[in-house]
């Protein structure tokens, strides 16, 4: 390659790699933010652990939600942790 080649590659490079510095910084700004508004939450009285499952879920399509919650429910019920449902007549 010729040295006007690699100084090509060389700036591609650096441009690339200073986006992605950027990037990271923006994302580390944006989880302290998103840190912020659970502390938030929580001193309003919020239970921040079932806040995040909240967003977990509402991230699923309803038909994901209740195949998980199917799932959950059979192995609850293998592990005597909840009662069979009734049958339907």
């Amino acid at each position: 390659m010729s040295d006007a080649a690699h100084g090509v590659a060389r700036d591609q490079l650096r441009a690339f790699v200073e986006r992605i510095e950027r990037l990271e910084e923006e994302k580390k700004t944006i989880a302290d933010d998103i840190k912020d508004v659970y502390g938030e939450a929580k001193s309003m009285g919020f239970d921040t652990k079932i806040l995040k499952k909240v967003i977990a879920l509402r991230k699923k399509d309803d038909q994901e939600r209740m195949e998980e919650d199917l799932i959950l429910d059979t192995y609850l019920h293998a592990l005597g942790m909840i009662e069979s449902p009734p049958e339907e007549a």
